[in-house]
């Protein structure tokens, strides 16, 4: 199957619609961590076809976006308003889990995240667990 021009300005726009998942606190915590690995990658990876700095040019630039035309866009500011909000986003979200959940996404962050990674369902996996199981030291 071949893409025209317009398909692959579509998919640009397409990954870019993931930021929108940030603010909603029902996205999926893996969700919103992929998005701002995405975001947040290694410079040395902006090149790529569809790192998050290109799907903004191509959106911004391209007379076969969805977008009217707005010209280049800092992908810095960009990032800089992400980064002012995401404690807020991130924080709706893990307010919703059961507060063990909640209180080991913050003291270990890193630890949940490899786990998310292996399984993106892990973290409801082990509330349904706990759930059905109760508390065995309570």
């Amino acid at each position: 199957m071949e893409w025209s021009e317009e398909d692959v300005v579509l998919l640009h726009w397409r990954l870019l619609q993931e930021l929108g998942g940030l603010g909603d606190p029902d996205t999926p915590l893996d969700e919103k961590l992929d998005t701002l690995r995405w975001v947040f990658t290694d410079p040395k990876c902006e090149r790529e076809p569809f790192s998050f700095v290109n799907c903004l040019r191509v959106v911004s630039l391209s007379p076969l976006s969805p977008l009217p035309f707005v010209g280049p866009i800092d992908a810095e500011s960009i990032r800089d308003w992400i980064r002012y909000h995401v404690r807020k986003w991130l924080t709706a979200t893990i307010d919703r889990y059961p507060s063990w959940a909640a209180e080991a996404v913050l003291e270990n962050p890193c630890w949940i995240e490899s786990r998310l990674a292996k399984n993106p369902q892990w973290i409801n996996e082990e509330i349904k667990k706990h759930t059905e199981q109760g508390d065995l030291f309570a």
